[in-house]
């Protein structure tokens, strides 16, 4: 599709998408985000009052398809719930080892506006995670798992903190490490006989 013929609002936000993720979004100015949609900084505050709404619908954009794609690795395959769970880890360790890969935007964002509780964007991220730990609640749950809560925290903390790492130290084998451990969190969670069920899916 011609760039002109994608909705302005649509423009701007895929190229304040790009910029940010790439470059933070206090290394990115209103002008240059303006510059790479190709139109004037008058127009993108005709759409946006104010780079704090740009930056809230960068965020905002992301939550389903991020989650999305979390739940489509999650059922590529129905080998039981322990490997499913850590598919997840391992498919994030192959996206982390492309050149582009800047971690997660939720997390940089709001290192970016620690400062800023009250953000929009803080709020987006926010929900965003407590999406996914639902998700997985609701999931280990179904499972039989009695302590789904307990263990969808877990999960999260183990791939925030993979996150974290991985761009510290830019090894995304840490990634594929904090998935073993989800992956034998979650096997000992499961009642008896699901248990049986996933070791028979190895």
């Amino acid at each position: 599709m011609a760039r002109s013929a994608i909705p302005t609002r649509e423009r701007i936000i895929s190229a304040a998408s790009a910029l940010f993720y790439n470059d933070g979004i206090r290394g990115v100015s209103v002008n240059a985000v303006a510059a790479k949609a190709g139109i004037t900084k008058r127009t993108l505050y005709y759409h946006f009052r104010s780079k704090d709404d740009l930056v809230a619908a960068y965020l905002a954009g992301r939550d389903q398809p991020n989650l999305a794609l979390f739940k489509q690795w999650f059922a590529e395959k129905d080998d039981g719930l322990p490997a499913q769970v850590e598919r997840i880890f391992r498919n994030l360790a192959r996206a982390a080892r492309h050149p582009k890969w800047k971690g997660c935007g939720f997390l940089r964002t709001s290192a970016e506006l620690a400062n800023l509780p009250g953000h929009p964007a803080i709020r987006i991220g926010a929900a965003h995670k407590k999406k996914f730990e639902e998700w997985l609640r609701a999931t280990f749950s179904a499972a039989g798992i009695a302590e789904a809560s307990k263990l969808s925290r877990q999960i999260l903390l183990l791939l925030d903190g993979s996150f974290a790492v991985v761009l510290l130290h830019r090894d995304p084998s840490y990634m594929e490490t904090a998935g073993e451990a989800a992956r034998s969190l979650t096997a000992a969670a499961l009642p008896a006989r699901a248990k049986s069920s996933a070791r028979r899916g190895r």
